[in-house]
This record gives C-alpha cells, structure tokens and sequence, in this order.
C-alpha cells in the first residue's frame, strides 16, 4: 500500500497529467456542433434609449446631461401632461432620473411572448443606478424595427457611499441588468427553410485541412458527394430530402478532428504566454543571464585641519557595482515538442518577462515555427 500511495502522490500524479496533456501525438475529435455553425442561424443585436426613474438622489445633473430632463419631461406629454409652457427647463433639477441605453440580444428563432435578459447602461453623470426602474423602453434592430419592449427594475453588482470629504465605490453601481426584462414583440429574422437545397456550416476558426476533414466525415456518414468544402471556413451540405431540421441535428452529433496552426500567444502586459502543441522550433542554443547595475552615492565632508585656513567642502562619493549572474546555456533540438520547450525554458530559470524575450529572439531567428502573436 505504500508503494502504491509513493506512486500515486499529488505531485507524481499532477506531473503524469501535465505529460500527457503535453503530448503531441495525442488528437480528440470534436463534434461538428462545437467547431462550426450554420449559416443564418445567428443572434441579433438590440438598442433601446430609456429613463430609469426613482433613483435616490444618484440620477443625472440637469446641468451636464440636460437631455435626461427633456426625456422625462416628452414622457410626461405623451401622457398627456404639458410642461413646456409652464416649467424653465434650467430650473428643473430632478436627481433621482438617469438616461440610459438599454441592449439586448435576440436569438435565433426567438418568438413574440418570449422574455429577453437586457443590460441598462448609463449615458449621463448619474452615480449609481442602484433602485431604479427602467420605464417602458422599446428596443430596435438594426433594420430600425421593434423587436422587443423592455421594463423593470436594475439588478447591479456594485454600489457607492460617501459625503463631501470622499467617496467608496464598489463594483460598477452605473451598469445593471433586468433578467427576463423584455418581451419579443415581433419574431427573429427566419433565414432557415426547411426545404432549402443545401446547408452551409461555417467553421469558427477557417483551417483548410479541418474543412477536407469535415467534409469526408460528413460524407461517410450522409453517402458520397453529401457535402464538399467550399473554402477554408465554409462547408455544402445538399438537403436531398428537403428536411433541414433533422439533417442539421444530424451533422451536428458527427465527429472530426480539428486542425491548428502552431500560434504563440504573448500578452507583455500580463506576462501571460499560451502555446499550442503544435509549436516546434529548430535547433537552437538559448543563454540567460540577468545584469543588474548598483549605483551609491555616498557624499562626504572634507574638512581642513586646525588653522590651516581652508574651507569645509562636499566630495562626492560614487559607488558602482556591476553584479552579472552565470548565463546558463541550454540547446533545444530540432523540433522538440512543446513539453521539451517548456521544461528547457524553465531550466534556464527564466520569468515570463525573460520567456516573452527568448521567444521573440528564436522568432527574430527564423527558429521558431510558429506564428507570434503580441496582444
């Protein structure tokens, strides 16, 4: 049992899943459903322009978003209740009404009578949209319609206190969200039917050998000629039996290994490096060393002796101290693999900061067979 436990122990187990996470040869497919989408089976995009009332005195200044004022007060002649004559605007001073754009998503197939979760975002000054309630705001496409109508009070993640001297804030109190807010009022675009002659299936990330891969899959599962690939992204499916709807839940449950480029991901900000399996780098000798440079002034007073008749001065004292750590020379073989870089990297002791500069000077050396991308 010993033996055992010795074999198994947390840090042996975490190594044996770190190598075979890091080997190459090992692929997954993934289902048709996880890697592509159907053309014209998309969300659309929703905008809205409203008023959040009953705010605690965290609204709009009139003075800075006079536009907030001039809402409420077109609301209130909607309802039958005119002020323009009777009210100077510059006068009109209310803190508990902030504007706001309203956003929703509307997805695919989505029916009239369904609810629809929208986030209200503050356009003004106002402090905190904690307590408020959006008044009736309808939301538009992008082909200037209505989709949907959205109401309701603001759920936020954050809130502010404080008084004249300083202020805590907490979150971010001047964005919120209504879940189930809105009510679709007019169906999502249909640009599916079911009777259509083909499908396309578009891939999320465009890769030549993914899309042969796909359609061959496709095509042992429907029969030859059932789909060929158009380009690197998209994919023909024909709908033979003009039943669009069971040919897509069909695709979507068939399996295919994907295909990716070797990409190197460096966030300098962060000092966040993501690499792929597939990186692979020629052969190369990678030597670090850190410098670090000291410099002390250390002034000191040189004063004359007794009746000597000089005078008291400052001498500047200057320290310098160069220290040099022993660079350590590592040779990483032609194409090594990603477990092989890693571990090499890390017996150099390098620090992301040191990774992000070794990586770029193999790129600069044509070593590197890999894309690089710098966020």
């Amino acid at each position: 049992m010993a033996i055992l436990m010795s074999l198994f122990s947390p840090l042996r187990l975490h190594a044996l899943l770190l190598a075979l996470l890091l080997m190459p040869g090992m692929v997954q497919a993934e289902r048709i459903k996880d890697v592509a989408d159907v053309e014209g089976i998309r969300s659309n995009a929703l905008v809205g322009y409203g008023i959040v009332v009953g705010l605690n005195g965290t609204g709009d200044n009139s003075t800075n978003a006079p536009f907030s004022v001039y809402s409420i007060l077109s609301i209130l002649e909607r309802m039958g209740i005119s002020l323009r004559d009777k009210v100077n605007f510059a006068s009109v001073k209310p803190k508990n009404i902030a504007a706001v754009m309203v956003t929703a998503s509307l997805p695919p197939f989505a029916r009239p009578g369904q609810k629809l979760d929208v986030n209200v975002s503050s356009v003004g000054d106002a402090k905190s949209l904690r307590g408020g309630n959006l008044l009736v705001t309808p939301l538009l496409g992008g082909d200037g319609k209505v989709y949907a109508i959205a109401e309701g009070s603001i759920s936020i993640g954050g809130f502010t206190a404080g008084g004249k001297g300083t202020n805590v804030v907490k979150g971010h109190p001047t964005a919120g969200r209504i879940p189930n807010g809105a009510n679709i009022e007019k169906a999502a675009p249909d640009t599916l039917q079911n009777d259509q002659k083909s499908i396309v299936l578009n891939l999320r990330n465009a890769d030549f050998t993914t899309a042969r891969r796909m359609a061959d899959a496709i095509n042992r599962t429907l029969g030859d000629r059932a789909a060929h690939a158009l380009n690197a992204g998209s994919i023909e499916v024909l709908n033979p039996k003009s039943d669009a709807v069971s040919l897509i839940a069909q695709l979507e449950a068939i399996d295919v290994i994907t295909d990716h480029p070797a990409v190197v991901v460096i966030d300098e900000k962060t000092g966040t490096i993501v690499m792929g399996s597939e990186v692979r780098i020629d052969t190369v000798a990678v030597a670090h060393g850190n410098i670090s440079v000291s410099v002390t002034e250390s002034p000191q007073v040189s004063q004359p002796k007794p009746f000597a008749g000089g005078n008291t001065t400052t001498v500047e004292r200057t320290d310098v101290q160069v220290d040099e750590e022993e660079a350590k020379l590592v040779v990483l073989p032609k194409k090594v693999s990603l477990s092989d870089l890693v571990q090499a990297l890390n017996t150099v002791g390098a620090t992301p900061n040191d990774l992000i500069a070794v990586l770029q000077a193999i790129k600069a050396a044509g070593a590197l067979h890999a894309e690089l991308r710098v966020l």
